[in-house]
């Protein structure tokens, strides 16, 4: 599957400021899949920035590569602002990475509830040694849509904790 123009626009642009800081990244994807590491690693020269990539699509992948406490899953669920912030200090622990970006969330059809409906998705990202930050989003459109907005959201909100000194 290739990126959408938003999607390729933001992931150039992130490696561009990543790659101009000297920032390596990591990346912990539940409902996108992958498509962020997937994006970030179509542009050349990504292994300067881009360290791996976890896809932990399942809460016992989350447990077992992050250190996702199951105890966070079971109180919040995967798709909260919890799971979301715990993927992202998962990921520092687990990468020699200056930065992590996480990504969890319903892109339907199927799987929501009246409290966490399609297009909800919570997306995360932090720098070593900072409190990362978060971010509730409702998203609209079909599963594709939702996950490439998600991607692109995720994106920009790693490039702003890039940018914090």
């Amino acid at each position: 599957m290739t990126a959408g123009p938003e999607l390729t626009q933001a992931s150039e642009e992130c490696l561009r400021l990543l790659g101009r800081d000297g920032l390596t990244v990591a990346t912990a994807e539940s409902c996108t899949g992958g498509m962020i590491a997937a994006a970030l690693t179509d542009h050349p020269g990504a292994s300067r920035v881009v360290n791996r990539g976890f896809v932990v699509y399942a809460d016992d992948a989350k447990a077992q590569l992050l250190g996702v406490s199951p105890a966070v899953l079971a109180a919040s669920g995967a798709v909260s602002e919890e799971a979301a912030l715990a993927m992202v200090e998962g990921t520092l622990a687990n990468a020699p990475v200056d930065l992590a970006v996480a990504v969890t969330g319903i892109a339907g059809p199927a799987g929501a509830t009246p409290e966490k409906p399609v297009g909800l998705v919570h997306i995360a990202a932090g720098r070593r040694g900072h409190r990362p930050r978060h971010e509730r989003l409702l998203l609209a459109g079909d599963r594709q849509r939702i996950r490439e907005q998600a991607a692109v959201r995720a994106l920009g909100l790693l490039m702003q904790v890039a940018a914090q000194p």
